[in-house]
C-alpha cells in the first residue's frame, strides 16, 4: 500500500524509517516537506535498506489545494501529517477533497492565537469547558460527519502521548477493570543531551504546553491550575526519582468522554530545574509569545526565533543518553475488589539512536505514528469517522508496539501518585 507522510522533522524521520521497516506493509513511500533537501536526504539514506519504493516532494501544508494536488498525482491509501499541529485541519480538508484516509501525532493548534476569527471560537470553548488551554480536539472532532460520510477513517493523536497512553487506557479497561476511578499519566523523560537548555521535540510546541496553566478532569469537571503549580516527585523504574509537573494535555479530554465512568484523569511530565528556570526567563521577557512583533522592519513570531536559536531535537541523538519511562497508573475495581496497575515502556535514548539515528522522544512518537498508519491502512483500525486511540480494539496496537520496538510492561500494586 501506498502512504504519503507529511513532515520530515525528527518525529516524522523515526515513522518514516520504521515505515519503511514495515514494507511488507508500506510498498511506496512518498515523503513530503516544505523543505525537499531533508526529505531526499532521509530517502537516499533508506534506499538500500527497505523493499519499499520511496519518493519525495516539496509542499507547502498550509496550501490545500497544493496538498490535494499531491495526493491526486500519487493516490496513497492514506496521509500520515507530522508536520506542526498547526497545519492539522488543512491537511485533513485536503485528504477529504481526495478521498484518503488521515493519521495524525498531535491535536490541532492555532498558529497566531491573536487572531480576531480564531480568539472568538476559542472565547466561546472557554466558556463552555471553563478551561483556557488553547489547544483542543474540537476543532478535529467537528470533521466527524464529514469523514464518516465520506466513508473515511481519521485517526487521531497516534503518537506516545497522545496516542499509546490512550491505548493503555483502553487495554486496561478490556483487560485489567471492571470500572476505572483514576488515571494518572506520567512522562518521564531521565535522558541527558548535555545542552544548558534545549527542548526534545518541536520548541515552538514544547514550550507553549509546558508555559501554559495546568488542568486535570476530576468529578465531571475541568479544574485548572496556575502553570507548574502542582508538582510530585515518584521514583521511576529504569530512571529514578525525577521531580513532575501536572500539565494540561489533550488525550485527558478524549479519556475524560471515552473511558466511562472515571472520575479523576492527571497528566504529569518530568522537568529539571535547569529547564524551568531557563523557560521562565524567556517567558518574562517575551520569548514564547506567537504574537508578531516588528523588528527592523520586518515582522517576526518570538517563539519562531527562539526556536531557530535552539537546537534542532532532531540532532539530540548522537548525544542524548539515559532512559525514558511512560505510562499510566490506574486505580479501580475487578470483581468487586480495588486494585491498581502501571502500564509503562521503558525507551533507551542511546539504543533509539543505534537502530534509527534519534533520540527516545522522537522515537516513542514515530513509532506509534506508523503503527497507527498501519492499522488503519490493513483496515484493522478503520471506521468511517473522527477517532481517537481508545475507541478501537487495543491489542493489535499492543502487540505491534512490542513488535516494532516499544515492550511495555505491567506492574501490580504500583506506588501511587497524591
Amino acid at each position: 500500500m501506498k502512504i504519503m507522510i507529511i513532515g520530515c522533522g525528527g518525529v516524522a524521520q523515526v515513522a518514516i524509517k520504521k515505515c519503511c521497516q514495515a514494507d511488507d506493509v508500506f510498498t511506496e513511500i512518498l515523503i513530503a516537506s516544505r523543505t525537499k533537501s531533508k526529505c531526499d536526504r532521509v530517502a537516499e539514506e533508506m534506499k538500500n535498506k527497505t523493499k519499499a519504493k520511496i519518493s519525495t516532494a516539496q509542499v507547502n501544508a498550509d496550501n490545500v489545494e497544493e496538498l490535494a494536488a499531491l495526493i491526486n498525482s500519487f493516490k496513497p491509501a492514506a496521509v500520515l501529517n507530522v508536520a506542526l499541529p498547526y497545519q492539522d485541519l488543512t491537511v485533513m480538508d485536503a485528504c477529504l477533497k481526495t478521498g484518503v484516509h488521515y493519521i495524525d501525532t498531535a491535536n490541532y493548534e492555532c498558529e497566531n492565537t491573536e487572531d480576531p476569527k480564531w480568539r472568538k471560537i476559542y472565547e466561546k470553548r472557554v466558556k463552555e469547558k471553563g478551561f483556557t488551554a488553547y489547544f483542543d480536539y474540537s476543532w478535529q472532532w467537528a470533521y466527524h460527519q464529514k469523514f464518516k460520510e465520506a466513508g473515511l477513517c481519521a485517526l487521531l493523536g497516534t503518537g506516545f502521548d497522545p496516542g499509546v497512553t490512550q491505548v493503555f487506557c483502553a487495554y486496561a479497561q478490556k483487560h485489567y477493570f471492571d470500572e476505572i476511578e483514576t488515571i494518572d499519566i506520567l512522562d518521564c523523560n531521565g535522558g541527558d543531551h548535555g545542552y544548558a537548555f534545549a527542548t526534545n521535540f518541536n520548541p515552538e510546541i514544547n514550550l507553549r504546553e509546558v508555559s501554559a496553566n495546568g488542568s486535570y478532569w476530576e468529578n465531571g469537571k475541568w479544574i485548572e491550575t496556575k502553570p507548574l503549580e502542582i508538582k510530585r516527585e515518584y521514583n521511576f523504574d529504569g530512571v529514578g526519582k525525577k521531580d513532575m509537573y501536572l500539565l494540561h494535555h489533550e488525550e485527558i479530554e478524549s479519556l475524560a468522554k471515552n473511558i466511562k465512568g472515571v472520575k479523576r484523569i492527571r497528566f504529569f511530565m518530568t522537568f529539571g530545574q535547569s529547564y524551568i528556570q531557563h523557560m521562565n526567563c524567556l517567558q518574562n521577557v517575551g520569548m514564547l509569545s506567537t504574537t508578531p512583533v516588528t523588528f527592523e522592519g520586518r515582522e517576526i513570531v518570538p517563539i519562531q526565533f527562539l526556536k531557530a536559536l535552539l537546537p534542532d531535537p532532531a540532532t539530540l541523538g548522537a548525544r542524548t543518553k539515559g532512559k525514558t519511562n511512560i505510562g499510566c497508573i490506574f486505580t479501580g475495581y475487578k470483581n468487586g475488589v480495588k486494585k491498581s496497575i502501571y502500564i509503562y515502556n521503558i525507551c533507551d535514548h542511546e539504543a533509539c539512536y543505534r537502530e534509527v539515528g534519534s533520540q527516545a522522544i522522537s522515537y516513542t512518537t514515530g513509532v506509534p505514528a506508523m503503527i497507527g498508519a498501519m492499522l488503519v491502512v490493513t483496515g484493522v483500525w478503520n471506521k468511517p469517522g473522527v477517532y481517537n486511540a481508545e475507541e478501537f480494539d487495543p491489542d493489535p496496537y499492543m502487540e505491534a508496539l512490542n513488535r516494532y520496538g516499544l515492550p511495555w510492561k505491567v506492574e501490580e500494586d504500583p506506588v501511587l501518585v497524591d
